[in-house]
């Protein structure tokens, strides 16, 4: 069995890691917030410590050790040959009061890191949901723009259609007023020259009668041929 001197040394040594462990264990109630951006801090870690489930088992742990390794003092103290006297219970009380003050530090701490680690999730998916609410407004926005700009370049067709329509109204008016000025100006010419008509109708006249001479004669020397060749 373990003398008294030997578990008080145990149970300074225990004390002395225990408190710098709940003391890194902490932190983490204020750091974790700080980290909330992540997509999740179920296993984050603090530097120069170990994630949180890690922290809380040990911490565990090495309570449940200096419960112990109290209970150890109290039995050996009730042996007859133990030492005695007030400094010997002062001693043991003092113990029984430090594992109660880490008990009750450490059930605080593991609240506040669980409460931290809520908080952090929860913005987390806030984030997270902003984020997608973003996106999904963004990709209606590029939509929308994409389908104005299709609409944009259907009026700018349209509007190149209907210019050339306008322009070709405009030539077809431009070449029936060049072709009235043209009509214009031979009625004018004909109306300058009023016996034109009546000359070109004795030219067609006469060339119809030399025809006509023509083909007689054609026919006379014909028949007298054919007259000729019979004898």
């Amino acid at each position: 069995m373990a003398t008294y001197d030997s578990l008080r040394r145990q149970l300074r040594t225990l004390e002395s890691s225990l408190d710098a462990k709940l003391t890194t264990y902490s932190k983490l109630a204020s750091s974790i917030p700080r980290a909330g951006g992540g997509s999740s801090t179920a296993g984050y870690e603090l530097a120069g410590g170990g994630g949180t489930e890690e922290l809380e088992e040990e911490v565990g742990g090495m309570l449940e050790r200096l419960r112990d390794l109290n209970d150890q003092l109290s039995r050996v103290l009730s042996t007859p040959s133990a030492p005695s006297g007030p400094s010997v219970s002062h001693a043991v009380q003092r113990h029984r009061e430090v594992l109660q003050d880490y008990t009750r530090d450490f059930r605080r701490t593991a609240q506040n890191v669980r409460t931290a680690l809520e908080q952090a999730n929860l913005l987390s998916n806030v984030r997270g949901e902003i984020e997608s609410y973003k996106t999904a407004r963004s990709t209606t926005t590029d939509a929308l723009l994409n389908e104005r700009g299709h609409i944009d370049s259907s009026h700018r067709m349209a509007d190149e259609l209907i210019q050339h329509a306008n322009d070709t109204r405009s030539e077809f008016r431009t070449q029936s007023r060049q072709l009235g000025s043209v009509q214009s100006r031979m009625t004018s010419v004909l109306n300058t020259i009023p016996g034109i008509n009546n000359l070109l109708g004795m030219i067609q006249t006469r060339r119809r009668r030399d025809a006509i001479l023509l083909g007689c004669l054609i026919a006379f020397l014909i028949l007298v041929l054919w007259h000729y060749m019979r004898r």
